[in-house]
């Protein structure tokens, strides 16, 4: 079975295809039809709705996953949130590290958790949604060569190594986007 996913990201198609083994994840770029809609929301579940509404109509007839992720540091009033990918200017990975790294230099707590929406969309439109969270640290300089995004600075609860320096078996058993990919899985056997 297909399920077209609603990414570019390398690093999220990998997870995808490890967590969805037996089926093909295929990405969305495979479409031509498909332009990446603005994620105006103002949730992570609305814009991961926001995205497989998109992708559905751009992959017409197929199975479409969508999710929104992010990472969430309470003391910084939950930023940045929905805006973690473009946290800085450049929005480049190390560039909103090192504006995270700077604004958490100010404050003493450094718990955060990484969270993620996910969406699968069927082509007569029932929709199954499910979110996961990884709770953790913050720590002060960038470990590990795994991963993407926040991953090199982010120690999960229960662990001394960051996301980065993790496996991508040991990431996926506790990630967040594993997590909700995996109950996006387990509602999917019911279909």
């Amino acid at each position: 079975m297909k399920i077209v996913f609603a990414s570019g990201n390398r690093g999220k198609l990998r997870e995808a295809g490890e967590i969805f083994a037996g089926f093909e994840i295929v990405p969305i770029s495979a479409f031509s039809a498909w332009h990446a809609p603005d994620e105006n929301g103002s949730t992570f579940l609305q814009n991961a709705v926001i995205k497989a509404e998109a992708a559905a109509a751009a992959a017409e007839g197929e199975i479409v996953l969508a999710d929104d992720s992010g990472l969430v540091v309470p003391a910084l009033n939950g930023a940045p949130g929905i805006f973690s990918a473009r946290f800085s200017p450049e929005g480049t990975d190390a560039a909103n590290i090192r504006k995270l790294l700077g604004e958490l230099s100010k404050i003493g707590d450094r718990n955060a958790y990484f969270l993620c929406t996910a969406v699968l969309i069927f082509p007569d439109r029932t929709v199954i949604a499910a979110e996961g969270r990884c709770y953790g640290k913050i720590i002060e300089t960038e470990r590990g060569n795994n991963g993407f995004g926040y991953d090199p600075v982010f120690v999960p609860d229960g662990y001394e190594k960051t996301l980065a320096e993790l496996s991508e078996e040991e990431k996926n058993a506790i990630s967040h986007r594993g997590m909700a990919f995996r109950k996006i899985m387990s509602r999917l056997q019911d279909f």
